[in-house]
């Protein structure tokens, strides 16, 4: 047990059924300050939760899901519960934490006061189950050591979470770089230690949950490039580019040329090899790069449709509701 560094965890979930099981068994040896935020779950969730001495939270569904939303609800109340909390872990319900992360993430903040959140290596529990589960497992394959922001499982110290105000829960998608950013603003680091964190079950099982999920990213690109001037910038002009911008000059410019502007869809294969080659070079295997590449070059034209979707429900006047894809 962590109790001695007064560690909570907040697990958040929604109908995860067998893997949220496996999630909360994976953090009962790591503290007692355990609380799991339900979004409308109808598994048994609650009652297992419950039944495991986990605190609940049950969010109404008046008000949209979010993750953001729960991760605060969960903090408030473990802040409630245990006041002299220092840390919290948050994790998600389809991941199992691995045993010897929390040791490693509290050894770095207690020696370094500044030391916001500290990440971890996050794996995939079945990458060979489907392409799209490798494709989540060479995505989370970050660099070690200093980094400006990361997914939503992590240790914060308490501290920290409180002076930025928690998570902002009218974003969506990609409240974890929000949040991130808010903590380095404040003079906070954020590192990626090389220790196994936990391992996910992406559980996904088609090519419409992938391209949902990219249709998500692209969301979160144009959500937040409303809130912080220029993040995102590069996977913006990237969907803009590739997405519409090129294959519109081919097409348009048929009759003008002949059918020569047809040879600007040869720039896709180059792209695909140039982000084949990088993959490689950052150590992934030929065959896991090769997959991998072909998914980032289409998955430009999702995430233009994410983007487009958001300014449409901005001008609009339309809720801005979570973007599933489980």
């Amino acid at each position: 047990m962590n109790d001695a560094a007064k560690i909570g965890i907040v697990a958040i979930g929604r109908n995860e059924g067998e893997r949220f099981k496996a999630c909360l068994k994976s953090l009962i040896g790591s503290s007692s300050r355990i609380v799991y935020v339900d979004s409308g779950s109808t598994d048994g969730s609650v009652e297992f939760a419950q039944k495991h001495g986990a605190a609940v939270v049950e969010l109404s569904a008046e008000i949209a899901f979010t993750a953001s939303r729960a991760r605060n609800a969960g903090f408030g109340l473990l802040r409630e519960k245990w006041p002299d909390t220092e840390f919290v872990m948050f994790i998600d319900g389809d991941c199992v934490l691995s045993g010897d992360f929390i040791d490693a993430a509290l050894s770095k903040m207690i020696a370094a006061p500044r030391l916001g959140i500290v990440t971890g290596r996050c794996r995939e529990r079945y990458p060979d189950a489907t392409i799209y589960n490798r494709l989540c497992e060479i995505e989370w394959n970050g660099p070690v050591g200093e980094i400006d922001a990361c997914g939503g499982i992590f240790v914060v110290r308490t501290r920290a979470f409180e002076e930025v105000d928690g998570f902002n829960p009218a974003i969506i998608a990609a409240e974890d770089d929000d949040f991130c950013i808010r903590v380095r603003e404040l003079g906070y680091l954020i590192i990626r230690i090389d220790t196994d964190m936990c391992f996910h079950d992406a559980d996904i099982h088609r090519f419409s949950q992938w391209w949902r999920r990219m249709v998500r990213a692209g969301h979160a690109y144009a959500q937040l490039s409303e809130i912080h001037d220029g993040y995102f910038a590069g996977q913006r002009r990237r969907a803009w580019l590739w997405g519409l911008i090129l294959p519109s000059l081919a097409l348009i410019g048929v009759p003008f040329s002949s059918g020569l502007s047809l040879l600007i869809f040869l720039l896709y294969p180059l792209s695909f090899i140039r982000t084949r080659q990088g993959l490689i070079k950052a150590g992934n295997k030929n065959q896991h790069a090769t997959l991998a590449a072909v998914f980032l070059t289409l998955s430009k034209f999702p995430n233009l449709k994410g983007m487009i979707e958001y300014r449409i429900k901005k001008l609009k006047s339309r809720e801005i509701g979570i973007v599933e894809y489980k």
